[in-house]
């Protein structure tokens, strides 16, 4: 048992040292995605999407936000929004989930980025300045201080919103999103998004 858990907290180890520095201020960080396998007051056993099990250190200080389902109707002109896409050959961003941000998280992480969903995916952090109808799916044109983006958001595509939560979330079998950095040369997981009832994450 020792062993095993020792081989799990080194391959989360080998994750986190496999990453850039996210910036000279702070450690290296991950975010990894998967279920709960276990949980302790101390510990997370996560298995990721592809199978993988990850033992992390729970930080005392570990934040938890619910992810919960909202419509498309609820972004409006001037939400705030963050949006998970695949370049498309036209320019535009097509939706993979789109995320309409709290007031008070407005300005987050503003800006256009490769995300780690998927190979060739992005995020868009900004402000939605048009909604428009389009034959494949509403249309969302996003600013933000150095730019713009056109978003296709397909029907179907998941839309949520997030809130404040606690660990009562993070139960066996629950769908998370975790970060995880190095403390004290222990990869621990410092922040989770975690559903209700079984919702899942969608990225």
């Amino acid at each position: 048992m020792e062993r095993s858990r020792r081989v799990l907290v080194r391959g989360a180890a080998v994750l986190l040292l496999a990453l850039p520095l996210a910036s000279l201020a702070q450690p290296a960080s991950v975010r990894l995605r998967g279920t709960i396998d276990a949980i302790t007051a101390d510990h997370v056993t996560l298995r990721q999407r592809n199978g993988d099990r990850v033992e992390l250190a729970l930080a005392p200080n570990a934040t938890v936000t619910e992810v919960y389902p909202v419509t498309l109707a609820d972004v409006k002109q001037g939400s705030f929004v963050g949006v998970g896409a695949m370049p498309q050959s036209d320019g535009t961003q097509r939706a993979i989930a789109v995320t309409l941000f709290p007031e008070a998280m407005r300005g987050t992480g503003e800006g256009f980025r490769p995300f780690d969903f998927m190979p060739s995916s992005t995020m868009t952090n900004a402000t939605v300045s048009e909604v428009a109808v389009a034959p494949d799916g509403q249309r969302l044109q996003l600013t933000y201080k150095d730019g713009a983006k056109t978003i296709v958001v397909p029907p179907g595509t998941p839309i949520v919103s997030l809130k404040p939560a606690d660990r009562s979330l993070l139960v066996q079998g629950a769908v998370i999103s975790v970060t995880a950095q190095e403390v004290n040369g222990v990869p621990t997981a410092t922040r989770f998004s975690a559903g209700r009832n079984g919702f899942a994450p969608p990225y």
